[in-house]
C-alpha cells in the first residue's frame, strides 16, 4: 500500500455520518449489520444456555478466570452441564477465529488463541467487587485510583477469561436475534478484549449499571479520573474502532 500523500484517497463524508451514527446509536440496529443465520442462532442459544450453567457450577467470581479447555472439562465433569457438541465447539471457534472486521468491530486482538489463559496463581480478588486484578502494574494503578479518590470509586470489572468474554458477548448478540455488529459496538468479541490481559473498569458506588453509560461522565468520580489523568480512553468518543464510547474504562495495557 502507497503512503504518498497524493494517492491517498479521500473518505467519503457519508461514510462517516453513517459510522458515526451508527456508534452513537449502538444499541440499535442498522442496515448494514451481520447477523447469524437461523441453524447458527440454534447453535448460540444452546452453547450460551451451557456458558451460563457452567458459571453456575464455578461461580461467578471463578467464571471470569476459567479458561476455554476448562470450561469443556467442566461441562463434560458435570451431568447438569453436559459436555459441548461438536456444533458448539465449531461454532466458537468461527467466532473466535473469524475476523471481526467482518462484522465492524476494528480493535486490536491481545488474545490470539482460544486456549489462551488467565494466569490465575498472578490474579488477586478485590475485596467487596467480586472482581480480579492482576498483581502488578493493574492492582497498583487500582489502589492509586482508590488512594487519589477516596472510597466512593469502586472496581466494577476486571479480568475477564476467554470464556467469561464469550458469555457477554454471545448474550448480548442472542439478545438481539443474532445480530454481531450490535453486540460488538458494546462489547469486545471473544479475544479482542483488553480485560484479558489487564485493563479494568471502573465506576461510582450506588450508581449501578449506570456506571456502563455515558451518565458516568456526570458524576464526581468521572471528573476527579479525568482532572487527575487517569482517563487515557482505550474507546475515545467517535473512535474508529467500531466500538462505542467507554469511559469507564481503564486502560493499563498499552
Amino acid at each position: 500500500m502507497s503512503v504518498f500523500k497524493d494517492e491517498v484517497q479521500p473518505i467519503d463524508d457519508r461514510y462517516i455520518k453513517d459510522y458515526l451514527n451508527k456508534i452513537e446509536n449502538f444499541d440499535e440496529k442498522h442496515t448494514e449489520d451481520i447477523f447469524l443465520g437461523a441453524d447458527q442462532k440454534l447453535i448460540l442459544k444452546s452453547s450460551l444456555s451451557r456458558l451460563k450453567r457452567i458459571q453456575r457450577i464455578v461461580g461467578h467470581g471463578h467464571f471470569a478466570l476459567l479458561s476455554f479447555d476448562a470450561a469443556i472439562k467442566t461441562g463434560k465433569a458435570y451431568s447438569s452441564v453436559g459436555p459441548f457438541t461438536k456444533e458448539e465447539l465449531a461454532f466458537l471457534e468461527m467466532i473466535f477465529y473469524e475476523d471481526s472486521l467482518l462484522y465492524g468491530f476494528m480493535g486490536d486482538k491481545p488474545l490470539k488463541n482460544l486456549t489462551d489463559t488467565i494466569d490465575e496463581p498472578k490474579a488477586i480478588k478485590i475485596p467487596y467487587t467480586g472482581n480480579y486484578l492482576y498483581k502488578g502494574l493493574p492492582l497498583e494503578m487500582y489502589k492509586k485510583i482508590k488512594k487519589d479518590i477516596g472510597e466512593n470509586v469502586i472496581l466494577t470489572s476486571g479480568l475477564r477469561s476467554v470464556t467469561k468474554q464469550f458469555m457477554l458477548f454471545l448474550n448480548k448478540a442472542h439478545s438481539n436475534d443474532g445480530n454481531l455488529s450490535l453486540a460488538s459496538r458494546s462489547l469486545a468479541p471473544p479475544g479482542y478484549s483488553f480485560h484479558g490481559v489487564g485493563d479494568f473498569d471502573v465506576g461510582q458506588v450506588g450508581f449501578g449499571v449506570s456506571n456502563f453509560t455515558e451518565k458516568f461522565t456526570d458524576t464526581p468520580i468521572y471528573k476527579k479520573l479525568e482532572d487527575l489523568g487517569y482517563i487515557k480512553l482505550r474507546y475515545s468518543k467517535g473512535n474508529f474502532l467500531g466500538v462505542r464510547f467507554e469511559p469507564w474504562h481503564i486502560k493499563v495495557k498499552l
